[in-house]
């Protein structure tokens, strides 16, 4: 067992309550650096939350992290996953594969699993549809070219073992309630441990940053709009000990959620700014150059080729609730080739 590190994505196995151990694993090129899976003892053996990426290095890690408190990736009876993005279901399904873990993912991913084996590769289809619609088309060429040369398997993508419903999950040691929080992703959940006071909180509620939204394929539903009101609803819940995916584990849920909100009621006041200062209705690129991003408030060109996609569809997301609000008025081009322009 190793205590706490400082750097949170440390190699490791950290205690984080009684029969619970966090376990970061590693996420290459990417700049969240590593993904927390937590390793729960259950009476069928362990359960995890969440899987990790499906690249060797993880497995490695994820089997150095269980023998540091006597386990071995044998007793992995269970993986619950948070979401389906790669970095927390892809290497569920290997353990699936190499020792029979069950797997067990909200029922709102049905869909985008569909789409991910239908597509057959990486390339982020629908966030290159959104910057059409921003008029930045053409920053999506390196994002293109970087994803098409990446492997995909076509069996890290099949369908879990359960599908999540709201309700109750007994783990025989534990009893989880499964709250459904689409936003970050359209079947998203968090898992609450009520008699423990914690809860699993994936990528919905992170202690330093804020999850991207609408990094999923398929058509959009308002994921800021939706987002929003998941983390409202968390405050009608008890509070609970934050247990994210990514960043240290600890402090208030209730105390985060309010925060997150008061980020994003923040943002959409400077967005409302940006597009009443200028005379002519403008588009969603043209708002996200004129943004400060990451908390260290980085100008939008001094972003990587990803992350300017990323942060362009954030911008959109904004701009959309905006507009189901009354606040600003989208005039949309002809198709999804033109862009759509806001005015105030």
């Amino acid at each position: 067992m190793s205590p706490e590190a400082s750097d949170w994505s440390a190699a490791g196995c950290y205690p984080v309550a009684p029969g619970i151990h966090r376990i970061p694993l590693p996420m290459p090129n990417d700049g969240l650096r590593a993904v927390s899976v937590y390793a729960v003892e259950s009476a069928d053996g362990l359960a995890l939350v969440d899987g990790g990426w499906h690249v060797p290095e993880a497995w490695d890690r994820l089997a150095a992290g269980l023998r540091a408190v006597g386990g071995d990736v044998t007793d992995v009876a269970d993986v619950y996953v948070t979401h389906v993005h790669r970095d927390h279901y892809t290497l569920a399904l290997e353990l699936r594969r190499r020792v029979g873990a069950r797997v067990h993912l909200g029922r709102g991913e049905a869909t985008g699993l569909q789409a991910v084996r239908a597509l057959g590769s990486n390339v982020p289809i629908s966030s290159l549809r959104e910057l059409a619609r921003a008029g930045a088309a053409h920053l999506g060429d390196p994002v293109v070219e970087a994803t098409r040369r990446e492997s995909f398997d076509l069996s890290d993508w099949q369908d879990p073992d359960t599908w999540l419903d709201p309700g109750i999950v007994d783990l025989g040691t534990r009893r989880w309630e499964v709250v459904p929080t689409p936003g970050h992703t359209k079947g998203h959940v968090v898992l609450h441990d009520l008699d423990a006071g914690l809860m699993f909180t994936g990528d919905h509620v992170l202690p330093t940053i804020t999850p991207s939204i609408g990094f999923e394929l398929g058509e959009w539903a308002l994921p800021l709009g939706q987002y929003l009101g998941s983390l409202s609803r968390l405050l009608d819940r008890p509070d609970a000990e934050m247990l994210p995916a990514h960043g240290h584990h600890g402090g208030s849920v209730h105390e985060r959620v309010v925060a997150l909100l008061a980020h994003h009621d923040r943002r959409l006041g400077e967005i409302v700014a940006v597009a009443g200062s200028n005379p002519d209705p403008v588009t969603g690129l043209q708002v996200a150059e004129r943004l400060s991003w990451t908390k260290h408030g980085r100008a939008f060109y001094d972003l990587d080729a990803f992350n300017r996609m990323i942060a362009v569809c954030e911008t959109l997301a904004h701009l959309d609730v905006l507009v189901d609000r009354g606040t600003l008025v989208a005039e949309p081009g002809a198709s999804d080739e033109v862009a759509t322009h806001f005015r105030g």
